[in-house]
């Protein structure tokens, strides 16, 4: 029987800006007794790797615009965390209801830009999105070849929401080592009849999976993936994102 299995890295201490995340996780794998294995893929989420980067912002040292002040004070916001969301956005796709649905450098469409301030260990503190998280994904994998010899697929996770369905999941940020898609177009489904459409988001298949090990109060920010036979690739999971010419919500 075919199987894919997730297993919780522990033991992972908390995280500051200039650590080695790839070192900390190697250690807390030999610590829990595990090995990476080639075709393994190490799912981190975003916000250790934002700290690690030093990706955070003290809200006294911003000074909210004239735009943030307003919208603060129609939706009971603190007009800081409101500016810094649009220090970090590159178009703001829908500003109503006291939510920021913007567009992020990088591209990636989302809530308040990525911008969280649960888990940052001090009030008035945010943490930001990578600046580039296929570049976060491609260090720790050079990291943990390094530390073991081995090389393993690495994905960068963060929460998003979705239109159309209620509730949030992990998503894949960043990636190193593997296609993040999974292109069926040209094959045949049991019928016989061939497939024109049909691109799978497997990245985002992992990391929805691995969410479910890594709770938001369980200090648990990495897991392991076993058993999947992914493409190797240098990857990039910019290519997740919808182009704008057949983006129908743009």
């Amino acid at each position: 029987m075919r199987s894919v299995t997730f297993t919780a890295i522990e033991g992972i201490p908390l995280v500051g800006p200039g650590d080695n995340l790839g070192g900390l996780i190697c250690a807390a794998m030999a610590a829990g007794g595990m090995q990476p294995a080639r075709g393994d893929i190490l799912v981190v989420c975003q916000k250790v790797i934002s700290k690690s980067e030093g990706r955070t912002c003290e809200l006294r040292d911003i000074e909210p615009s004239a735009l943030a002040t307003a919208y603060a004070a129609r939706w009971d916001k603190d007009p800081r965390a409101v500016e810094l969301v649009l220090r970090q956005t590159s178009r703001i796709v829908r500003m109503d209801h006291g939510v920021l649905i913007v567009e992020t450098g990088p591209g990636w469409v989302c809530a308040n830009a990525g911008i969280d301030e649960s888990n940052s260990m001090a009030d008035g503190r945010a943490i930001l999105l990578p600046e580039d998280a296929d570049r976060s994904a491609a260090r720790i994998r050079e990291e943990i070849r390094k530390s073991t010899g081995v090389e393993i697929a690495v994905l960068v996770t963060d929460t998003f929401g979705r239109p159309w369905r209620d509730g949030l999941t992990e998503v894949c940020l960043g990636i190193a080592g593997m296609n993040p898609l999974l292109d069926l177009r040209g094959t045949s489904d049991l019928s016989g009849r061939e497939l024109h459409h049909t691109v799978i988001a497997v990245a985002d298949e992992i990391a929805a999976g691995a969410g479910l090990l890594m709770p938001k109060a369980g200090a648990i920010p990495a897991v392991l993936v076993r058993g999947y036979s992914y493409e190797p690739c240098a990857g990039s999971a910019k290519v997740l994102i919808r182009p704008a010419e057949i983006d129908l919500f743009r």
